[in-house]
């Protein structure tokens, strides 16, 4: 068999990560630029093996919603200032997986959006923070309280108790009420 330098290197990765069989069979299949690109994209990030098969659903996902190659999709802007970040790589991994979620998911980058415009909205002091579900996968609100000592951790309470009905409309936003942002 007569590989290409590229493709001997693409083999070269994908053995050292012990990527799946047929995760290699599709990234083979994916046409040029964005079988290299992706190449340089996953050794240039160090991404992990969990990371690049993620990033390849992503990317087949997006291809096909909208009709364009893995290399258009890998030359946008939204990740071209991901991959140029001066993050670690691995960092930049990270926040490629999320560009691509986004792109993936651009109702769920929005509803995200929204909600933290909400909680920023409610001005919780430092020390409540509000956690969402990942993913928004159910409609379970999170409140988490850091408090150094019995004062500060009754101040926190006292706001939390003070912040009652926007909490409340927060957990009915996640809960999928319909008019929950609308009735501020």
């Amino acid at each position: 068999m007569n590989l290409s330098q590229g493709e001997r290197r693409l083999r070269v990765w994908a053995n050292a990560k012990a990527l799946p069989l047929q995760c290699l069979q599709k990234w083979l299949a994916l046409k040029e630029p964005g079988r290299t690109q992706l190449l340089e994209l996953a050794e240039n990030l160090r991404m992990r093996t969990g990371q690049f098969v993620a990033a390849l659903a992503l990317l087949e996902e997006i291809a096909i919603r909208e009709g364009r190659e893995v290399g258009e999709i890998l030359a946008s802007p939204s990740l071209g200032r991901v991959y140029n970040s001066e993050d670690s790589g691995p960092g930049r991994a990270r926040a490629l997986l999320d560009e691509l979620r986004s792109l993936r998911y651009p109702q769920l980058k929005h509803m995200l959006q929204r909600l933290g415009e909400e909680v920023a909205a409610i001005r919780l002091p430092r020390g409540i923070k509000i956690v969402f579900p990942h993913d928004l996968s159910s409609d379970e609100v999170r409140v988490e309280l850091t408090a150094h000592g019995r004062m500060e951790m009754q101040q926190l309470l006292a706001a939390l108790n003070s912040k009652t009905r926007e909490l409340v409309r927060l957990a009915g936003i996640i809960g999928g009420a319909d008019d929950a942002f609308e009735s501020k």
